[in-house]
């Protein structure tokens, strides 16, 4: 059985992170504007913190939501935690590769100087006043 035809597992993962990242008090009203049954959004749920929702499966009912509520609130701190030491890591790779990026600028700028200062210079085994080498 699927976990819901009609949605894609990362649609289903990012509605099931958005409705826990609602405030306290607000969470029934924002999932009634989205058309969702709580049915529905607690097999999502399910299936997200156990992993089943890659596989487009819908876990059993071995566990009940009491119990399990607690492991899926670890989970989702370990995953938002992950996800900003991530969202961490990338921005300090991207600020090194633009760093890296002027730099390679300022060296090709550099070349291209020394080239011209070359060009302008007379030839060292020529005299003065000897017509240029060809």
């Amino acid at each position: 059985m699927t976990v819901s035809v009609g949605y894609s597992a990362e649609e289903i993962g990012d509605f099931v992170r958005a409705y826990e990242s609602q405030p306290y008090g607000t969470k029934l009203s924002w999932l009634a504007d989205q058309g969702v049954s709580h049915g529905r959004l607690r097999r999502w749920t399910e299936a997200v913190h156990f992993g089943d929702v890659l596989r487009g499966m819908v876990p059993r009912d071995d566990v009940h939501v009491s119990e399990s509520q607690g492991i899926r609130r670890l989970q989702s701190k370990a995953v938002a935690a992950e996800r900003a030491a991530h969202a961490a890591q990338l921005a300090a790779l991207q600020a090194r590769v633009n760093e890296l990026e002027a730099v390679n600028d300022a060296l090709g700028k550099a070349i291209g100087l020394l080239h011209q200062m070359s060009e302008q210079e007379p030839d060292e085994n020529q005299g003065p006043g000897e017509p240029p080498a060809s």
